[in-house]
């Protein structure tokens, strides 16, 4: 059973001396747990994750079962109380809006802007795992005009790990979606580590959503018979250990909100709209390319990670994106539940790393160790 600890993280926690340290994994700024799942899948055994949202920390603990939660503000976590030292991967991804270079070049911890950086830092310093994995999105790489990325690289360096990093597309490991993810991979041992080869396959919306049920507008349904069978190896993967289609729930959009998705073809966006249905907008040049946009059933989805905003649209019927078919496309298998309100699972995964993403890193980290 997984162990929820909220407020209070004790003196000492048990560590299960039957899993073998050299396959630990870590999982901090864990969130729903995309690479906590991707990491399990290759073999890694999550001894704890610490995740500050509740929501998100009941998602990871209902679907990590042998993984211990802590739902903690992360600078309140002494990591030496949770694991013996040297796991074999410490893996996360802080949030780093607001970010000040200055005060993270003179590792001033007590700037808020800094401090969940610099909590990333401070769990391998203290825990030295033979591994590192630092993820973000994919404006890190350039964010400050890419000081940023050379302070961290620095950083690590000075901890003793060799680094490399790159940008890596989800589309090109088995994810149904053109969502790009930035890596940086720390080995304590001198290894240089080389990122994957892309896969040969690339599935498309089709491929990752055309099983699943006909839905309408604000549907709301637990659970619902697939509508056909699995005709590729993307939902056979995802329907393996579950015979429905769970957490059938989707966003009810006013009838105006519908009227414009009727003008909207495939691959199109707010622009297919007509201007007598847009009046509400000042000025309609300011609109993101993303808003109202229809998902092209034959190429991979377009970034999905804020598709209740954005008014994503499914590909052949005038609706949002279900929470069954948003996690398709970030493929999470469909016996992965989410927990809290409607608002919160979009958002966990719209935050989420694909999990088959997160899956072939840590292959090529067990290949390369």
């Amino acid at each position: 059973m997984s162990t929820l600890i909220n407020n209070e993280i004790p003196v000492e926690l048990n560590i299960n001396q039957d899993i073998i340290t050299s396959t630990l994994g870590c999982d901090i700024f864990s969130g729903a747990g995309g690479m906590s799942l991707g990491a399990e899948m290759a073999g890694i055994n999550i001894s704890f994750a610490v995740e500050n949202d509740k929501y998100a920390a009941d998602t990871f603990s209902n679907n990590h079962k042998s993984s211990r939660v802590i739902v903690e503000d992360i600078r309140k976590v002494n990591p030496t109380k949770l694991i013996s030292k040297n796991p074999f991967v410490l893996f996360g991804g802080p949030p780093c809006q607001g970010f000040s270079l200055s005060n993270t070049v003179t590792r001033n911890t007590r700037n808020e802007k800094n401090s969940l950086f610099e909590e990333f830092l401070r769990f391998i310093e203290e825990l030295e795992p033979e591994w590192c994995v630092f993820e973000n999105v994919e404006g890190f790489r350039s964010f400050q005009k890419g000081k940023v990325v050379k302070v961290l690289k620095k950083r690590l360096e000075n901890l003793g790990y060799t680094v490399n990093f790159d940008v890596l597309t989800a589309s090109d490991y088995g994810v149904p979606q053109d969502r790009k993810r930035f890596f940086m991979v720390g080995n304590k041992n001198g290894i240089k580590f080389r990122f994957p080869e892309a896969s040969i396959n690339k599935y498309t919306v089709a491929d990752a959503i055309l099983d699943l049920p006909n839905l309408q507008n604000g549907d709301f349904i637990d659970s619902l018979p697939y509508s056909g069978l699995a005709n590729n190896e993307f939902a056979d993967k995802m329907r393996e250990n579950s015979n429905f289609s769970f957490q059938n729930y989707v966003s009810r959009n006013r009838d105006y909100v519908l009227e414009r998705y009727k003008h909207i073809k495939q691959g199109q966006n707010w622009k297919a709209i007509p201007d007598d249905l847009m009046k509400n907008y000042s000025d309609k040049n300011n609109c993101h390319s993303g808003i109202y946009k229809r998902l092209d059933s034959k190429k991979p989805s377009v970034v999905i990670s804020n598709y209740r905003k954005n008014m994503l649209i499914h590909p052949f019927e005038n609706r949002g994106l279900s929470v069954r078919e948003a996690a398709r496309l970030q493929s999470f298998p469909d016996n992965f539940i989410f927990e809290g309100t409607l608002m919160y699972m979009q958002q966990q995964i719209g935050n989420a790393v694909p999990p088959l993403l997160a899956k072939a890193l840590f292959e090529q980290i067990n290949e390369m160790s």
